[in-house]
């Protein structure tokens, strides 16, 4: 089954044409780089995915489920990193994790994420004090949560320094063998 189906995407804002018949299938368990210049209408496609924004015609599917209907259901499944996030300064790393754990449901140890992401010497300081790569890290923590079926990851490797990227492509790679689709 495919993990995403576009068929037919097409988003206007006002005059400005950000997507025009994009058609695409990637498929589950696959590791799919989602790649293209600025303003190619990556985000915008990122976007429909998760019910951030509605298309103007076309289809989208996620992980079997139409987009636009059954988001809930879907977001259960999903882990996203977005581009531009913002973490409380106030809360711990451990206390950013659980929010999410608690969130989704599952009874994931945000202290064992924290670990996978490299974080863990970080998990009861507060994210303020974070660095950009450390702060990368720890949403990609929150996007483990609940083993999901689908990562929507935006710019995985941002602000880390090389050791910090070939980390993350290591999870990568390690979602994927577990059967989980990367994009």
């Amino acid at each position: 089954m495919a993990a995403i189906e576009l068929e037919g995407l097409t988003k206007h804002f006002g005059d400005v044409v950000a997507l025009d018949d994009v058609n695409l299938t990637v498929e589950e368990g696959e590791i799919f780089g989602f790649l293209g210049p600025n303003g190619a209408g990556k985000s915008t496609t990122i976007d429909i995915l998760l019910d951030f924004v509605r298309p103007t015609e076309g289809r989208a599917r996620v992980l079997g489920v139409d987009a636009q209907h059954g988001t809930l259901a879907t977001r259960r499944r999903t882990g996203v990193l977005p581009d531009a996030y913002q973490v409380y300064d106030r809360l711990t790393g451990c206390q950013h994790v659980q929010f999410a754990v608690d969130s989704k449901g599952t009874g994931d140890d945000p202290e064992a994420l924290l670990a996978r992401t490299g974080i863990e010497n970080a998990a009861d300081r507060p994210a303020g004090e974070y660095s950009q790569g450390m702060r990368q890290r720890l949403v990609l923590a929150m996007a483990l949560v609940g083993t999901p079926d689908l990562l929507v990851l935006d710019e995985p490797t941002t602000g880390l320094d090389p050791n910090g990227a070939r980390e993350i492509r290591r999870i990568i790679r390690e979602e994927r063998d577990r059967g989980a689709t990367v994009f």
